[in-house]
């Protein structure tokens, strides 16, 4: 990297890290998530508006492989962090109802995004058919887990009954996307496919060997049980603990793209495996760490970026009726997937219906899809832009249905009800991690 090169990159940080902080500052005051007012800030400076003049000056392309490649290591970070706060005794604790809400919200949108894929691919390039249908298909089911979390802690949801059942549906659509979109990857073709028969061996590794060892790591690293018991040796061992997480994070990251896979698999099943007993202290300092360094700085990059690819300067006819059609297609397969599903859990009506407004909420776990997707050649610049906006416009839209549909009174009745029942006790066991989500 050049003298020159260096100066636009560090002004380029600090461009899109205020740009971030600012815009999203401005959608948390609008009652949205952050994230939708971090994608807006790479949108407005991008080749929407103005030919893209604006990101030339401020982001020039001599740097913007470097930006890319933070975003990258910011999204690895973040779905490290995601597997790692998934909790595991949430889904245990409401595994039935949440695998029926969970199933029908990702078939019935699933089965019209394919529908919607089949039409679509008529008028779009991509470089694999059946990858394209399979990809639309698993983008319309999505749910973004970590924006729930962060809405039902804000409205003070996640004492009551409907907001654990929304958590833990919302963990169990992730891990079916996950899988949706790994079977994309193998769809979608791509060198060396016989190491993909591999992965059995490199999740057994996971569990079996890496998994134990880092139980016994994180537990030796406790800061209680430093030698000396205080405070500094903890700081010091914690740093440790992180040093080696992250080593073994990037080892992940580099296994699956070398299986065949994306690298965000491997930052996903990482977190997911870590152990979750013992070593509270390392643990809480590790996620900390983590969502500093990820979230903080590293990921507001990827928003931003990802934003900057959205071209809506050459919108015509056809393509605004391709959004409508993503759009319902959306909504409608999501809403009535989840509604659904929690009325054949004999969920009541209203509480079905809120589930059916909070499981459409897509943000940023669509983001990242989408990036895979636009990465893989399954989806062309012109769809692509399209499926932002749909993401944004349907976390947009969860908010005020909330509002509408279960009011904070209501949402005070139900918490009020719920003291020392079962979600009480659930909110005791995983929802009280799921509201320190990773993205604000």
């Amino acid at each position: 990297m050049s003298s020159g090169q260096a100066e636009a990159l560090f002004l380029a940080l600090a461009v899109v890290l205020a740009l971030a902080r600012l815009l999203g500052a401005a959608a948390r005051l609008a009652g949205q998530p952050a994230v939708l007012g971090e994608i807006l800030g790479g949108i407005l400076i991008g080749p929407t508006f103005f030919h893209g003049a604006v990101a030339r000056q401020l982001l020039p392309a001599a740097v913007q492989p470097y930006l890319g490649a933070l975003a990258g290591l910011g999204l690895a970070l973040f779905m490290f962090l995601v597997g790692f706060e998934m909790e595991h005794a949430l889904l245990r604790a409401q595994l039935r109802t949440a695998a029926g809400v969970a199933l029908c919200s990702v078939a019935v949108p699933f089965v019209l995004g394919v529908l919607l894929a089949t039409q679509l691919v008529q008028h779009h390039q991509v470089r694999s058919r059946a990858g394209f249908v399979v990809f639309l298909g698993a983008a319309m089911a999505v749910t973004a887990f970590p924006v729930l979390a962060r809405m039902l802690a804000d409205r003070q949801m996640l004492r009551t009954q409907v907001g654990g059942i929304a958590l833990a549906s919302a963990a169990a659509s992730d891990l079916l996307a996950w899988l949706l979109l790994a079977v994309v990857v193998v769809v979608a073709g791509g060198p060396a496919q016989w190491r993909l028969v591999l992965v059995p061996v490199y999740l057994a590794v996971l569990v079996g060997v890496v998994r134990p060892v880092l139980r016994r790591v994180l537990a030796a690293r406790e800061p209680g049980q430093d030698r000396d018991g205080g405070e500094g040796g903890g700081v010091v061992l914690a740093s440790g603990a992180v040093a080696a997480v992250l080593g073994g994070l990037m080892l992940s990251c580099w296994a699956t793209e070398w299986l065949g896979l994306h690298y965000i698999f491997g930052a996903f099943v990482f977190g997911a495996v870590m152990p979750r007993g013992g070593g509270r202290r390392v643990h809480e300092g590790i996620t900390e760490s983590l969502r500093s360094l990820g979230v903080v700085f590293l990921l507001p990059v990827f928003f931003v970026t990802a934003g900057l690819k959205v071209d809506l300067s050459h919108l015509g006819s056809r393509q605004l009726g391709e959004l409508a059609l993503i759009l319902v297609t959306a909504v409608t397969g999501k809403a009535l997937g989840a509604f659904a599903g929690a009325r054949a859990q004999r969920i009541p009506a209203r509480q079905a219906g809120v589930l059916a407004a909070l499981m459409n909420a897509r943000g940023l776990t669509e983001l990242v899809i989408l990036s895979v997707g636009l990465q893989l050649g399954v989806l062309d610049q012109d769809l692509y832009s399209l499926m932002v906006v749909m993401a944004m416009v349907t976390t947009f839209m969860t908010g005020p249905a909330l509002r509408l549909l279960y009011p904070k009174t209501q949402a005070e009745q139900d918490r009020r009800a719920a003291e020392g029942g079962p979600a009480a006790g659930l909110e005791r066991t995983g929802p009280a991690q799921a509201g320190r989500a990773p993205v604000a």
